[in-house]
């Protein structure tokens, strides 16, 4: 890709932010969820609601200042009401978001790489030790990502005290239900016999980079493969054979998800927490295929 294309591409981003699209077909989605309601009547349509959450999550704003946001926007496009921080908290929180709506789709297996990073809850301190008896400041958010197109294709969110081990199962089972998974590349963090044995019952070919302390003698088959042709070629060998460097796709996700959305979330709760990743991975990936 080009400069001017990248360019192109980055200006296309800012688009996305005020895209009032949805207003063509306002006031239809506002009849249709209102039809035999009962109570007080939706004033603000999901999909309002959808870009308000976008606002919120891409500038780290606070559903008070998020409040005063619907009041500018109501002046200048007074089709769309203004909303009161906690009605606006509890619909952003209802919100049912698929984080892999936009993937693209393709009928060819594809790689993808798995890794866990921490996202900071500085707000959540007091809850973390109630649950967990430790002060804990952070979560970790666990990724599969295509290497190819950079796309997030499963996300777990976890306490900090999830091995990564734990997490991966139901990472390959989410995946397998957006494409075709052949390979997955972990790090050391993946090394077990577990881990292998669960790929290979899948089809699923395994790289990943054995501790130091793997033996030869190890059970399970497809880890004692790897084991002895790590040691048969060196490490850069290895690396080269089976393109163990593709694993940094993931590392670029994470470094691009973090400098977009910033290192920390907002929401307190764990259950909220992970809805507010949620959302995010949602603009993530439609942010990377703009």
């Amino acid at each position: 890709m080009g400069w001017m294309e990248t360019d192109e591409k980055l200006i296309r981003r800012g688009e996305l932010i005020l895209d009032l699209s949805f207003m063509e077909k306002h006031e239809e989605e506002l009849e249709t969820m209102n039809r035999g309601k009962t109570g007080p009547r939706f004033r603000l349509t999901n999909s309002y609601v959808r870009l308000l959450a976008a606002v919120r999550y891409l500038y780290g704003m606070p559903y008070r200042q998020l409040e005063g946001f619907t009041r500018s926007l109501n002046r200048l496009v007074p089709a769309l009401p203004p909303g009161d921080y906690s009605g606006l908290r509890k619909r952003i929180l209802r919100l049912d978001i698929d984080p892999y709506r936009g993937l693209r789709e393709s009928p060819e297996p594809v790689t993808i790489a798995v890794d866990s990073t921490g996202v900071k809850v500085h707000k959540a301190g007091g809850w973390v030790e109630r649950v967990h008896g430790k002060r804990s400041r952070y979560v970790k958010l666990h990724f599969a990502v295509n290497v190819e197109s950079k796309e997030v294709v499963a996300m777990e969110v976890s306490t900090d005290d999830t091995h990564d081990v734990k997490a991966l199962p139901g990472l390959v089972e989410e995946a397998g239900r957006n494409v075709r998974v052949a390979e997955v590349i972990g790090d050391g963090a993946y090394d077990s016999g577990d881990v292998y044995d669960l790929l290979e019952a899948r089809g699923i070919e395994a790289v990943i980079r054995p501790r130091r302390s793997s033996r030869v003698d190890t059970p399970s088959p497809g880890r004692r493969r790897t084991v002895e042709q790590l040691r048969r070629l060196g490490y850069d060998g290895w690396a080269k054979i089976t393109g163990y460097g593709r694993r940094w796709s993931v590392e670029t996700a994470y470094s691009t998800f973090k400098r977009v959305f910033g290192e920390g979330c907002m929401a307190v709760k764990l259950e909220n927490i992970a809805r507010e990743l949620t959302a995010k991975v949602a603009l993530y990936n439609m942010l990377v295929n703009m």
